[in-house]
C-alpha cells in the first residue's frame, strides 16, 4: 500500500506554471485555463480505500465449502456493500446469481455483461419498474398485495421468475405465513410469471448456538410452504455460517463475501478475507503538554507530555463522527488509538511509542491486520455501517 501511495502525481503549483494565470471570480476558475486540467496538477488527498478482489474471490470459494451443493446469490446492494459494483461482479463471476435492490444498478450489471440472474431484493417499487424487469430479465421478490396487482396488468414479452416472501417473524417485509398458499396460487396463475420461488429472512441467525427463533421462523416456513413444489432461499450470511443444518436451494450471501463478520465471531474465526482496507497519512505532528488538549470540545486532555498525530480521515470520508477516544488504528503498522473528536476532514491519533511516526506516515483504519469488525465494534456501530459509508471524495484502489 506504501508503494501504491507514494505514485501519486507530483504537485504543481501556480508558481510552476505562471501562464496560468491569477483565480478568477467567485466561480473559482482559473482565468484561461479549464479548471478541470488545473486537477490534473494537484495532489490528492493520501486516503485510500482499497478493494481486494482474491480476498473477495476466496470468500465466495468458503462459502461454497461451507453451502454445499446450494446455489449462490452473492448479494451485491449498495454499491456491493461499498467495495464498487464493478468489483463484484469481477469477484463474483462465478456466482450463480446477483442479489441487489437498486434498478439502475442491475440495468449496469446487464450492460457490462452479466448474463445470469439477477434478484431484486425488494421488488418493485412502482409499477414502472416493471418495463426493466421485462427489459434486462430481472426476477423481483413478491412481498406486498400492491406488488401482486401490478404483475396482474404486466406483458411481458416472455414470463418472469419471481419470489414470493414469506415473513416468518422478522415483521419487515413479506406475506403473512397463513396467505402464503393463496399468494403462490395466484401467482402461478398469472400469465406474466414464470418459474416461482420461496424465500423468508431470519431475524437472529447470527447466534452461534441452537437459536429457537430461527427453529420457530423454520417451522412456520415449513408449515406454510408444505404443498408448494419450488426452489428454496433462507440462508444469509449468518445462517451460512452458523446454522448449517438449514438446507436449500439458494443461499444468499452478504457481508461475508466482503471479509466482515455477520455475528457469531470473529471474521478471521470463520476464515474470511477482509476484502477492504482504508489507509491515509499523517498530515501533521503535534506535542501536546500534560493539560493540553486536542480537536473540537477539548474531549481529549493529556495527562503528561505526549506526541499525537493528525490523520487526513474525518466524517466527511465515511469515518464514524462518534467513534470515541480508544478506537484502534495501525500508524505504521503499530497499533494505536484515537483521540478526541472525528472532525470532518481530520482525526487525531496517539503516537505514544511509535518514535519513528512523521508527517506522511501510513495510518490503516481498518484492513488487513485491523478488522474493520473491531472498528466498528469500538465505535458503537458495526461493519456493514463503515464499508457502506465511504464517500466519494475517497480516492479507490484494487487489487486483484
Amino acid at each position: 500500500m506504501s508503494g501504491l501511495l507514494a505514485q501519486r502525481p507530483r504537485l504543481y503549483t501556480m508558481k510552476s506554471y505562471p501562464f496560468l494565470g491569477s483565480t478568477g471570480s467567485a466561480s473559482g476558475r482559473i482565468q484561461g485555463f479549464p479548471l478541470h486540467l488545473i486537477r490534473l496538477f494537484s495532489m490528492p488527498r493520501p486516503i485510500v480505500a482499497t478493494t481486494d478482489l482474491a480476498a473477495m474471490r476466496a470468500n465466495l470459494a468458503l462459502v461454497r465449502t461451507a453451502a454445499p451443493g446450494a446455489k449462490v446469490w452473492a448479494v451485491v446492494k449498495a454499491d456491493a456493500y461499498g467495495h464498487g459494483l464493478e468489483n463484484g461482479l469481477i469477484a463474483f463471476a462465478q456466482a450463480d446469481g446477483l442479489s441487489l435492490i437498486e434498478f439502475d444498478r442491475a440495468a449496469h450489471l446487464r450492460e457490462l455483461g452479466w448474463h445470469r440472474p439477477i434478484m431484486m431484493m425488494q421488488g418493485m417499487f412502482d409499477s414502472s419498474d416493471l418495463k426493466m424487469i421485462g427489459d434486462y430479465g430481472l426476477q423481483p421478490v413478491i412481498h406486498t398485495s400492491e406488488q401482486l396487482d401490478m404483475l396482474e396488468h404486466f406483458k411481458p414479452l416472455q414470463p418472469v421468475d419471481v419470489h414470493l416472501k414469506i415473513n416468518t417473524g422478522m415483521n419487515r417485509l413479506g406475506f403473512p405465513s397463513a396467505q402464503a398458499k393463496a399468494v403462490w396460487q395466484r401467482l402461478s396463475a398469472m400469465p406474466a410469471v414464470g418459474k416461482v420461488s420461496l424465500i423468508t429472512h431470519f431475524a437472529n441467525a447470527d447466534q452461534k448456538s441452537a437459536d429457537p427463533d430461527v427453529e420457530e421462523q423454520m417451522r412456520r416456513f415449513h408449515e406454510a410452504t408444505s404443498e408448494m413444489q419450488a426452489e428454496v432461499s433462507v440462508s444469509n450470511s449468518p445462517a451460512i455460517l452458523l446454522h448449517p443444518e438449514i438446507r436449500c436451494d439458494w443461499i444468499r450471501p452478504g457481508v461475508m463475501l466482503y471479509g466482515g463478520s455477520p455475528g457469531g465471531g470473529s471474521a478471521h474465526s470463520f476464515g474470511l478475507q477482509a476484502a477492504m482496507s482504508l489507509t491515509t497519512r499523517l498530515i501533521a505532528v503535534q506535542s501536546l503538554k500534560a493539560g493540553d488538549s486536542v480537536g473540537y470540545g477539548s474531549l481529549f486532555r493529556a495527562e503528561r507530555d505526549m506526541r499525537i498525530g493528525i490523520v487526513a480521515c474525518g466524517y466527511a470520508d465515511g469515518y464514524p463522527r462518534h467513534a470515541p477516544t480508544g478506537t484502534p488504528v495501525l500508524v505504521n503498522g503499530k497499533r494505536s488509538q484515537l483521540l478526541g473528536r472525528v472532525s470532518m476532514d481530520m482525526l487525531n491519533v496517539d503516537l505514544s511509542g511509535i518514535p519513528d511516526a512523521r508527517v506522511g506516515s501510513e495510518v490503516m483504519l481498518w484492513g488487513p491486520g485491523l478488522p474493520v469488525d473491531e472498528v466498528a465494534q469500538a465505535a458503537g456501530t458495526i461493519g456493514y455501517e463503515l464499508m457502506c459509508s465511504i464517500t466519494p471524495r475517497v480516492q479507490r484502489a484494487t487489487t486483484r
